[in-house]
Parts: structure tokens; C-alpha cells; sequence
């Protein structure tokens, strides 16, 4: 049976197939499985497989309790033509925190794997890191700012110029267009599918090599992603990235995700590899 968000929509629609990507079919208990989507690129592209995950996890868990974290590796390169298998494991359903682990399967082989973890409502301490103060989605397009958008996709970007300060840094708006339910487990799959783009290029900003280079051979090695309050994933959002580092043909970057309002709804990391080839 196979769980779908989007009832009796209209599924042409971008964002209603994105989201009819991440409602997996179950096959048995703490078993699912997911359709692929081809982007064009060399391999399985690795967000689909972090919103799958976290699908799969998020179907093993009560209700009243919500992603706060993920933290996986990519082994394998995905094959975009082919479904992928989701295998959850329920390793704790404490107190106050449920874990599970999840493995994405190809083939036979395990391509990816995370450990993901729910909590319910509670009160505590709070503090953030402000938001960097830079111009709102609605000003750069009164300004002339161009919304880039891929053929066919949902997710919309707002780039800002890349800088080099102290690290090299890149800005953006982003956001999927479209209507969605009011369902905040959605939200969350559909901004660990969106929280891979462009998070490992930052690393690339300061070495005059770009995305496309066919001398670059690149791919995320592992993904970590942080949920630190709700989201509205169809409104823009705010990616704050930064790389305090790159070597051994690796690069490791980190980025804050900010709401229109100045909330930090998310923190995310991840290190890839960025081999130049001559």
C-alpha cells in the first residue's frame, strides 16, 4: 500500500510528484520502498534518499514525536532508474527519545545509511544565532534578481554572490512551489530532499571550480541535518552556507536555515569528496 499526501491531486503538478516520491509503499513492517527520480546527474541524486529515510523512519514513530536529527553516509552511488528498499530498525522507543536506523537498498547493497531520532514536545532553554541581514526574497526580485528554477522541478533558488571573508561562503533563498498540506512531517522530508543542493559546493568557492566542471569529480560522503523548530518548506527559506575547510580531495561544509521571520528552523552539515582529475 503505498501512502501518498497529495489525494485525488493532480500529480503533473511538480511539487505534488516530488511529494508523491516520498510517499513509499510499505512491502512488510519496518519494510518500504520508493520510486526514483532522474535528475540528470551521474548518480542517484542523494537528497531523494535522505527524504525517503527519513519517510521510512518517520512511519515507525508515534505521532506525537518529531525529527530532530539524521545523521547518514552515502556508500554507493544510487542508480536513478531503479526503486530503492528502506529496512528500519526500531533500535530504541524511550521515555522521551525514539531512535531508529535505516537502510537504503539497491541491488541488493546497502547504498545509504542513517540514524535518525524523534522527541516530543518539551519546554527548555533557548537561544539562537541571528539570522545575517541581507536583502528579502521580495526586494531582489523588485531589484531584478532571477529566480532559477530546473525544468520540471518544484524548488525554486534565489542566489546571492558567493563571498570569501574568513571562509567561503554562499547565500540563498529557496523554496518549493506549490501548495502542501499543513502536515510538518512532510515539511521536514521535503527540506532533508532540498538541504543537499548546493551545501557541498560552497567548498568549491574559493578554488575557481564549479559545479559541472568536467574535471570534477564530486559526491557526498555523509549528511548530517539538525531539525530545530517547524518548517514551511513552501515559503522562502533562508541557506546560510559556509566551508571552514577542505582537503584530501574532501570537502566539508555547514549551513544554517533560516524562515523569513529570522527563526533558525534547521542547522545541517556534510563533508563530500571534490577530486580535481587533470
Amino acid at each position: 500500500m503505498k501512502t501518498s499526501h497529495y489525494k485525488d491531486a493532480d500529480m503533473t503538478h511538480p511539487l505534488a510528484t516530488l511529494v508523491d516520491l516520498l510517499g513509499l509503499e510499505t512491502l512488510e513492517e519496518n519494510l518500504f520502498r520508493g520510486r526514483s527520480q532522474d535528475l540528470g546527474l551521474p548518480q542517484l541524486f542523494g537528497g531523494q534518499v535522505l527524504g525517503q529515510a527519513l519517510s521510512a523512519a518517520t512511519r515507525t514513530v508515534d505521532a506525537t514525536r518529531r525529527a530532530h536529527s539524521l545523521h547518514g553516509y552515502f556508500l554507493r552511488p544510487g542508480d536513478a532508474k531503479r526503486p530503492v528498499v528502506y529496512q528500519v530498525d526500531r533500535v530504541r522507543d524511550g521515555g522521551s527519545f525514539t531512535t531508529r536506523r535505516v537502510s537504503a537498498i539497491q541491488n541488493g547493497k546497502t547504498i545509504f545509511f542513517c540514524s535518525a531520532s524523534f522527541q516530543g514536545q518539551e519546554p527548555g532553554f533557548s537561544h539562537q544565532r541571528e539570522m545575517p541581514d541581507i536583502a528579502s526574497p521580495q526586494a531582489l526580485i523588485e531589484d531584478g534578481a532571477e529566480v532559477q528554477r530546473f525544468d520540471g522541478h518544484p524548488i525554486e533558488f534565489l542566489h546571492l554572490p558567493d563571498t570569501i571573508t574568513d571562509m567561503p561562503r554562499k547565500q540563498l533563498w529557496f523554496r518549493l512551489a506549490g501548495e502542501l498540506p499543513e502536515d510538518g512531517s512532510l515539511h521536514r522530508y521535503l527540506l532533508a530532499y532540498s538541504s543537499d543542493f548546493n551545501l557541498l559546493t560552497t567548498s568549491l568557492v574559493s578554488h575557481d571550480t564549479f559545479f559541472g566542471d568536467p574535471r570534477l569529480q564530486i559526491a557526498s560522503l555523509d549528511h548530517a541535518l539538525w531539525f530545530h523548530d517547524d518548517v514551511t518548506i513552501n515559503d522562502w527559506l533562508l541557506y546560510d552556507m559556509e566551508s571552514p575547510w577542505a582537503g584530501g580531495a574532501r570537502g566539508f561544509a555547514r549551513g544554517s536555515v533560516y524562515d523569513r521571520t529570522g527563526r533558525l528552523v534547521a542547522s545541517v552539515a556534510q563533508e563530500g569528496l571534490t577530486r580535481l582529475r587533470d
